[in-house]
Order: C-alpha cells, then structure tokens, then sequence
C-alpha cells in the first residue's frame, strides 16, 4: 500500500509542477500533462531505457513527444529521473533563454530527441527514427548480440492525426511493419476549439488497423496496470507498429476545468491551481514542490532500468573477434561512450539569430 501511495503521489507531483509552470509562466498547456502524467509515469518507471548521464547513449530508447505543446510532461519527467534539468529551469518554463522552452527543442534540452512544434511531424520523425534503427541492426546486429535493439515510443494528440504528414507516415510504417514503434495516442475528446467532434469524428483505431498497425484501446488512462499489460502487448508484437489509444480527461484534477478547453493552451488561474493542489493534497501556498520520496523513487527508477539494459548486455559474453572488428566509430563503446567528436561527421546548421 506504501508503494501504491508513493506512485500516485508522484503522479500527482508531476500534476501539479505543469500547473504551477503553466501560472507561473502565464503561458502554456497544464492540460494535457495533469492528464498524461499516469502515462509519463509508467514509461519513464518501468518501460524505457534511459541514462541521464549520458543522454545521447546510442541504445536508449526514444521518447517523442509529438504534441509538443505539452512540453511540461517532458520536462518533469527528465528532471525527476536526474538528466540536467533543474527544479529552476522547469521554474523559468518558456523564459528567454531558458532550457524549457514553450515546444521541447533538440540541442537546448538534453534528453529531447527532436524539436517538435508544428503537429504531426514529430510523428514522422519517428518513423524515420524507426527506419534508421531497423537500418542500424541490420547493418550491425551479431548472430548472438543486439548491439541496436531500442524502441521508438511517441505521445500523439487529435491535433497530430489530422494532419496529413502523419497519415502518409503512419502508412508508410504499416507498410514497413516497423515493430520497434510504439505510440499512444491520447484521446481527450477537447481541442482548443472544444469538443473534438466539432472537426474530427472519425475511427481512428480502425484507421490505424487499415494501415496494418497493432492497435489497442484502453478506456482510462488512470488505469496503471492497463497500461502496462498494452505496453507490454505492443513490445511483443515485433512484427506491426502499434498503436494504443488512451482516454484521458484534460485537466485532471482541476474542479472546474478538466474536461474542457479552458484547460488547454492557457493557465488555469491563481485559485484553480490553489483548488488542484488541495485536490492532490498539496499545500496550496508552496510552488514547485517535489517531495524527497518522489525525487528519490524516479532516481532509482531510472538508474534500475539502465541496470536492467546493461546486464542484458554483459550477460551475452560479447567480447568476440566479430564485434572488436566493427567500424571504429561503430563499436561497443557506443553502448555507454558516444565520441566526443561523434558530432563533427554529420551536417549541422549552426543558427543565427539577427
């Protein structure tokens, strides 16, 4: 009971840190992240494989966050299991200058894999992402040693699937059966506009078995152990991407905005917030409160996983003449050690501002 406790009150911390970000900034999206936080939870506790040491591990998981208007879900989540976000930078949220910016953006933030702004092309870039890893085993994978063997996973909106980009991009996985994707797609039913019936109706589940997707529908996002056994489905179907939507309710926990578009692209206001932390049981007059036993557990969390990833890996006895003989720039010190110059062989656009 003592654990079952700690997790929904972490939960519940990641809740309450987007809406005081979202108040304190007096700009933003509290909605999608107090609904997503179960979801959040149990991919960064349980399913991927990480290092907050060494964000650009070569075997990590991927983490896509194509509505990236929900940022805050992100941005919490890196800072809770140790990358190099701190409490003052989810503080300074869409500030000048500040590491968390209003849409996750690649090279400011460590532990973001692409920028995402305009929706549905951080759902493409996953499917690129996916071709690339699939293109990487191939090419290295031993007879007896997964040196490339991570996961895309990817959060979509409705905003995202009424795009066109991510409709071709969709059938292109399908058509692929790119079965290192996982992506949720988060069913909210609300739009900025309102309800989502106002623009988009139709099957998306059906759309998505159309294109040759796995796909499978949980009714409540709360549901922890729902979602668990669904991402547990779509990691043994090695086959088909899949797809699993999820139902949530925007602004979960807010008494009078959850469920409506008053809980998305705006603050909640002052006396809303105060109403959610007493409704999580947060003192209303602290801000940005991350409890020792939640910072502690996600820690722990994090630092298990990539356990859990490496024994694997020594536990294949992979020392052999095949692997030593790889590329240089392609051997196992990738697992832990990306190259310091690693960055120099490809094309970068360096930007400048006038």
């Amino acid at each position: 009971m003592e654990n079952k406790n700690l997790i929904q009150k972490s939960i519940d911390t990641v809740r309450v840190l987007a809406a005081d970000a979202v108040q304190k900034a007096n700009s933003g999206h509290p909605g999608t992240p107090m609904a997503l936080a179960p979801l959040g939870h149990i991919l960064w506790s349980e399913f991927m494989h990480y290092n907050p040491q060494n964000p650009e591990w070569a075997n990590r998981d991927r983490f896509i966050l194509s509505c990236g208007h929900a940022c805050m879900l992100q941005y919490s989540y890196l800072h809770l299991t140790g990358y190099n976000i701190t409490l003052k930078d989810i503080e300074n949220f869409r500030q000048l200058h500040s590491i968390t910016a209003g849409h996750p953006e690649y090279g400011l933030t460590p532990g973001i894999e692409v920028t995402t702004g305009p929706l549905g092309q951080g759902f493409a870039n996953g499917v690129g992402m996916a071709i690339a890893q699939q293109y990487m085993a191939e090419r290295y994978n031993q007879p007896d040693f997964n040196i490339f063997d991570y996961k895309i996973y990817a959060i979509c909106s409705d905003g995202d699937l009424m795009e066109g980009v991510s409709a071709e991009a969709a059938s292109l996985a399908g058509h692929l059966r790119l079965g290192n994707m996982i992506y949720f797609y988060d069913s909210n039913h609300i739009t900025i506009e309102g309800d989502t019936d106002l623009a988009f109706d139709e099957d998306v589940s059906k759309r998505f078995e159309a294109y040759g997707w796995h796909v499978q529908d949980l009714p409540d996002i709360n549901d922890l152990e729902a979602l668990s056994n669904a991402i547990k489905n779509a990691q043994n179907e090695t086959g088909r991407p899949s797809l699993i939507k999820v139902r949530s309710h925007i602004g979960y926990g807010s008494p009078n905005k959850q469920n409506s578009a008053a809980a998305h692209g705006s603050p909640l206001g002052k006396d809303e917030v105060r109403l959610v932390k007493e409704h999580f049981g947060f003192d209303p007059d602290q801000n940005f409160v991350v409890p020792d036993d939640v910072s502690a557990f996600y820690h722990e969390a994090g630092k298990n996983l990539l356990k859990m990833k490496i024994i694997g890996i020594n536990s294949m006895k992979i020392i052999r003449k095949d692997i030593l003989s790889l590329p240089k720039n392609m051997n196992l010190s990738l697992l832990e050690n990306y190259p310091k110059d690693g960055k120099k062989s490809f094309p970068y656009l360096n930007p400048v501002r006038k």
